[in-house]
Formats: structure tokens, sequence, C-alpha cells
């Protein structure tokens, strides 16, 4: 019996049933596919907000800075353990961190200062990229700012616009000074978006009166080595015990754990977007196997073994299941492109905000392997566990039970 021309002709005696089947599951795989590239785009920009733009894969940190943030908490020989780390292939960027308040002409808010080595800090991190109005800090500039657009918001400045800071400096005194208005950032974080002010590290030390020494080394792994090993690396290169060096995900639990746990929660949506899809084919192929009662009796009347049949009923299915796939793939093509290249843009609802990490309002797909394989992995097996039973049905057909069949 020559099974699959059999199949292929079965397949097409009820066309419209058979078209609404392959129309089902090609609408829902194309969806999986789409949805899938744009999960992991979304789940890509997060883990990029993370680690590129504001923590970095791994922060050293003074052993009671994080508990107690002081300007006093500071790392000693800090740019000695940079030096270090850099002879090791990991880029590393010292941070002076303060806070103080800022006041403009109009009014005043509490501010986050970050002294940065500008040079340094590019290799780190990529916030010097999220510039939207004006320009990144120049170090001919040591009384230019970039401020969080929330914050120029809330003071009313525009670049150009001088504010004044106001803080204690690391001898007790008053510490003021007047700023200009470099740049303002776009969307990095809840906290940077409000308060944060960015200026040339001796512009730091010098409205502070501190010392040369960081609040907080960011750390950046190089491509070819994972984080557990990275962050073992960089814990054997500094002194435990007066230093906490932490990775991005012990740092942010939440959001680490959010990205682990996003595939699982992706393939669990699969699972029940399919379901709806087996039940539809569980029907047609029944309702196929009932319609044909008397004809799987002949076959077995002729000599034709259970399996066979069983096989005939399985390979209808596979074709059907075949010719969606062929027919999502086909269409995914253009809708993958536009995902990837130009995005949706979600700036008409202000953007997104996941844990306080603001994520850029243009959302892109990517294309992985993933983009393909779980969506069809998922399928093929629904579609199997669907088929098995109309197919089971069938070879267990008798030839007196056709007979008597209504």
């Amino acid at each position: 019996m020559e099974i699959r021309k059999m199949a292929w002709r079965n397949v097409w005696r009820n066309p419209r049933r058979s078209s609404v089947t392959i129309a089902a599951m090609t609408f829902s795989l194309l969806m999986m596919i789409l949805f899938t590239s744009f999960y992991e785009g979304f789940l890509n920009k997060m883990e990029a907000n993370i680690i590129e733009v504001e923590i970095g894969d791994i922060q050293i940190h003074e052993r009671n800075y994080r508990n107690k943030p002081s300007i006093y908490n500071s790392i000693k020989d800090s740019e000695t353990i940079a030096n270090t780390l850099e002879s090791l292939n990991y880029q590393t960027s010292e941070r002076l961190l303060g806070s103080g308040l800022v006041a403009s002409d109009e009014t005043s808010a509490g501010a986050s200062i970050y002294g940065i080595n500008i040079a340094a800090d590019a290799d780190v991190s990529l916030v010097y990229e999220r510039v939207l109005h004006g320009q990144w800090l120049d170090p001919t500039e040591p009384r230019g700012v970039v401020i969080g657009r929330l914050l120029a918001r809330t003071l009313d400045v525009d670049v150009g616009d001088e504010i004044i800071l106001l803080s204690q400096a690391y001898d007790g005194s008053m510490a003021n000074d007047l700023f200009s208005v470099l740049g303002i950032l776009g969307p990095i974080s809840e906290r940077t978006d409000r308060s944060g002010i960015f200026m040339p590290q001796q512009s730091y030390i010098e409205f502070f009166s501190s010392r040369r020494n960081a609040h907080r080394l960011v750390v950046r792994r190089p491509a070819d080595v994972d984080l557990p090993s990275a962050l073992a690396d960089v814990k054997r290169a500094t002194d435990l015990s007066i230093l906490e060096v932490k990775s991005w995900r012990e740092l942010s639990p939440v959001l680490a754990s959010l990205v682990d746990s996003a595939l699982q929660m992706l393939q669990l949506g699969f699972l029940v977007i399919y379901v709806a899809v087996v039940i539809l084919l569980l029907n047609a192929m029944l309702m196929a196997v009932f319609e044909r009662v008397r004809e799987f009796g002949i076959l077995k009347a002729i000599g034709v073994s259970p399996v066979s049949v069983m096989l005939l009923i399985l390979t209808e299915g596979a074709i059907q299941t075949a010719v969606a796939i062929i027919l999502a793939l086909v269409l995914s093509a253009p809708a993958l492109w536009y995902l990837v290249e130009v995005g949706i843009d979600l700036g008409a609802i202000g953007g997104v905000s996941v844990m306080g990490m603001t994520l850029d309002p243009v959302w892109h797909g990517v294309i992985s392997a993933k983009t393909f394989s779980m969506p069809l992995t998922t399928m093929l097996i629904v579609v199997i566990l669907g088929i098995l039973y109309p197919a089971f049905k069938a070879a267990r057909i008798t030839p007196l039970e056709a007979i008597h069949h209504q």
C-alpha cells in the first residue's frame, strides 16, 4: 500500500476541513515565531540595559558601602585594583559616588552624583550613547554635567542652562558650585532618570574636596569568559576581607530571576496556545476517521495491517503539519525583517519600565536558533499527541464493526 500517496489524496478529499486545520496551525506557529523573536529581543534589551548601561558584569565596593553609602566608605587604592584587573583583560572603570541637592532658578531636587573617568567609563558602560539632547561629558569642560531626563524636567532646565549643586564636602564643610548642563540623558533607570548627575572625575574630587579613591569599580568581562568564571577571577585579584565583589545577578536578583524564568514562561505560553490547535486537529482527525469507518474495514478485510492503517492516519496529520510549517516559515520572513530592522515603537505609551529599569521605547526582535526551534518543537510534540488517538482508533477498527457501522 502506497501510504504517502493515499494520505495526500485523503487530506484533500475534504479540502475545507483540511484548509481550516492547516490555517489554524499556520497562524499559531507564525504568531509563536514572531512572539519568540520579539520576546528574545525584549530579554536581550533588558539584559543589555542591566549590564552595558547601568551595572556592568561585576561591581566592587568597600564591604560596608552598600549597607551604608557614604563618601567616606571608598575603596583604598582603587586605581591599583583597576589596573590589576585591566592587566587580566577585564575592562574596569572607577566611579566616585555622592549625593546632594541640585537647584535651578525654578526649584530643587535630590541628586545622585557620579564622578567618572570619561575615557575608562566608555569601555564598561554605554550611558554616553543615551544622551537625548546635547552632548556627553567633555574633559575640556570641567564644569559641564549630564543629567537625567526626569531631573531636567523637575528643574525645568535645558542644555546650556546652569544648575547649583549643594552637598557636604569630605572635610565636613559645605560643598557648592555652579555647573552647566551639557546634555540630558534618555531613559535609563528610575534612579538615574530622576536624580542622576554625571560629571568628570576631577570635577567630583574638587567639588567634594575628596580623595582619588573610587566608591565603585565597574567591571566588564571578556566575551569568551562566562560570568561565574569572571566572578571567580575578580575575587582572586581582590582582597575580600575589605572589599565586596558581586555579579549583576547578585546585585539584581529579581531581574536575574526574571531573565532566567522568561524562556520557561514562553514555553508555557506555547503549550496553552497549541492546546487549542490540538483540539481542532483532534476533532478534524476524529471526524475523518468516523467518516471512513467502512473504508478502514475494507482495508482490513483485504489484508492491510493495523500498523499500516495507523501509519496512514499519522501521515495525513504529518502532511497537514508540514504544509502549515512551510507556510508559517514563508510568511514569517517579511514579518521578522520588520521586527528586527524597524521594531515596534512603544514611545506613544511612554515606554516600559521593568523593576525600575527603563527600556528603550523601540523594541526590536532578534533571529536565533530559538526563534524557530522552540515554537516548532512544541508544536510537533502537541500535534503528535493530538494525532495518536485518532490513529489508534482507526487501527483498532475491525471489518465486522465497519459492516454494522451506521
